[in-house]
Order: C-alpha cells, then sequence, then structure tokens
C-alpha cells in the first residue's frame, strides 16, 4: 500500500490480544490507529475523536458488529466503516467488509480501494 495516504483508524476488537497484530499491520501501512476493546469502548472513543476510517474486528460479537455502524454513522455521519468477517451489503451503513479469514494484505488493499477523505486528499496533493 502506498504511504502518500494516512488514515486515522479507529480499530474495534472484542479481544485485545486479536487486536495485537492487525493494528501493527494498519500502522505498518503509514495509518494512525486508535485500538477499542468491546462496545462500549468503541462508542466512547467516537465521542472523543474522529475518525476517517472505523473497523470493526471479527471478534467483535456478531450482534456489535451488527450495531456499532449506525452508532459510528449517528456519531460521524461522514466516517468511512469497514467490517471485517460479514456480509456489509445488506447493511446500510456499512462502506466495506471482508470475508471471514482474509489476510491482511487483502485487507489493506479493501481499504486503499475504498473513497475515503483522508485517501482522497493525500492522492489529489500526491498530484
Amino acid at each position: 500500500m502506498a504511504k502518500a495516504a494516512k488514515l486515522k483508524i479507529l480499530y474495534g476488537e472484542g479481544d485485545a490480544e486479536a487486536q495485537a497484530a492487525p493494528a501493527a499491520s494498519f500502522e505498518q501501512a503509514g495509518h494512525t490507529v486508535e485500538k477499542a476493546v468491546g462496545r462500549k469502548a468503541v462508542v466512547e472513543a467516537l465521542t472523543k475523536n474522529t475518525f476517517d476510517l472505523v473497523v470493526l474486528g471479527p471478534s467483535l460479537t456478531r450482534n456489535d458488529r451488527h450495531h456499532l455502524p449506525y452508532a459510528v454513522k449517528k456519531a460521524q455521519a461522514e466516517t468511512v466503516v469497514l467490517v471485517m468477517h460479514a456480509d456489509g451489503g445488506r447493511h446500510p451503513y456499512v462502506d466495506a467488509c471482508t470475508d471471514t479469514g482474509a489476510s491482511m494484505e487483502h485487507v489493506l488493499a479493501r481499504i486503499e480501494g475504498m473513497q475515503i477523505a483522508g485517501l482522497m486528499s493525500a492522492a489529489a496533493a500526491g498530484r
């Protein structure tokens, strides 16, 4: 992934151990990552900061992965939501999703292919 685009990412998981490696991959790709473990921590982070992208990881419960996109859009309508391990095609507040077991390379490529304000601004500045 090109390092020209730096996003502010909120990365929510249900398990801190499951969060460590993917969070490091996001940071290695040049992004700033704030980690939140559990639904309550994700909602709290949304009230304290703004983000370009919210990634909801597979160790969150199915219920959390379904309800948190609503919370994200209610708090920050312009923030993009990526849900890992989900079918976001049927969810009106999920901007993108990845399949179960998708590699971090696939997740990073998916993020790069999305139209996110931070990515669009960086691309325009690079021209």
